[in-house]
């Protein structure tokens, strides 16, 4: 069996997934500690451990988002071993440009743009995307930042109102024990809607060696587990620089506000999963602080940090666009 050139082409795409797990936690997932972290309401070696068993709860209890990116993105005749690796290799390469330079990007996008465009490369755009899924898809590129932004902006107000006689010191204590809640939320929701990219493409690749469809009606735990733990181990050793970010570059942070800008987002992110949208963390998280800072006053967001995030967040279509084509035609030669 391990004569098969095919076993080993699927043992690559599992390394790859796995690979692209790991980018993902250098930086989508590090968005899910970044404002605990920054708050300094909880330790990063205490945050990362939460963060670390929630992705994996999230991960093992849905699988709408790992279908969409499985069966949602391209037709049967698109989806091959060579528009798979196209797509993994365009979000490893862009992901890890971007997480050295401590820019949170949307992972999610850029794999989805990748495998899109792997797929126009190798079957033709008339019969590749299914458009009324990446509509969905294109559609959460805008509403899930404004949504962050402005449930952080209102929660905040009306957590201020209420705790509007409370002293700086009182306020610091209760909010520093509640964030411990806000971040396994947002981290359970990160491995609920973000953390299943890795499982839906290990089963994309699974499903195309067996032949069997059927295999999507019941995905095996190794693969829920394996891919769980890929996020964890980059979150843990890579994502410094864009916690840093996140966490204290775009606006100050303490925990009443880490501990709205984490509820807000992972809101948004819980929301989207369960009707099986992909959507960023990095997108609902930065704009849930920004949200959360312009509170206070508009200056209180870094503004020309913030636009530097945004700027990356658009610059990841065309980057991963181009990159899951040429790969697919470099592929499609061999």
């Amino acid at each position: 069996m391990l004569d098969d050139p095919s076993l080993w082409v699927l043992i690559v795409i599992i390394v790859l997934a796995l690979g692209f797990g790991v980018v993902n936690g250098f930086n989508d997932a590090a968005n899910a500690v970044a404002a605990s972290i920054g708050a300094r309401a909880i330790s990063p070696r205490n945050a990362i451990i939460l963060a670390a068993i929630c992705n994996l709860a999230g991960a093992a209890t849905g699988t709408a988002v790992a279908k969409t990116i499985g069966k949602g993105i391209l037709i049967p005749e698109a989806i091959s071993f060579q528009t798979v690796i196209a797509g993994l290799a365009a979000v490893i390469v862009w992901g890890s440009i971007a997480t050295r330079f401590g820019l949170p990007v949307s992972i999610t996008h850029s794999f989805v743009t990748g495998l899109a465009t792997a797929g126009i490369a190798a079957v033709g755009s008339s019969a590749v995307i299914q458009w009324n899924v990446m509509s969905r898809v294109l559609t959460s590129v805008v509403a899930a930042p404004v949504l962050g932004f402005i449930g952080g902006f209102l929660i905040m107000l009306v957590i201020l109102w209420i705790f509007r006689k409370s002293a700086p010191t009182k306020m610091r204590i209760i909010f520093s024990r509640f964030q411990w809640l806000t971040t396994a939320f947002l981290a359970y929701s990160h491995g609920k809607n973000d953390g299943q990219m890795p499982i839906g493409v290990i089963m994309m690749a699974l499903v195309f060696y067996t032949g069997q469809a059927n295999t999507w009606d019941s995905i095996p735990w190794w693969i829920i587990i394996l891919s769980a733990l890929a996020i964890s181990s980059g979150t843990a050793t890579g994502g410094w620089r864009v916690i840093k970010t996140m966490g204290s570059r775009v606006t100050t942070l303490r925990p009443v506000q880490g501990f709205v800008a984490d509820l807000s987002a992972a809101g948004v992110i819980e929301f989207a999963s369960l009707v099986g949208v992909p959507v960023s963390t990095t997108h609902c998280s930065s704009s849930a602080i920004m949200g959360v800072g312009a509170t206070r006053r508009l200056s209180a967001v870094r503004w020309g940090v913030a636009g530097n995030i945004v700027a990356a967040w658009v610059l990841t279509f065309p980057i991963c666009g181009i990159l899951g084509y040429l790969f697919s035609l470099l592929l499609g030669l061999f």
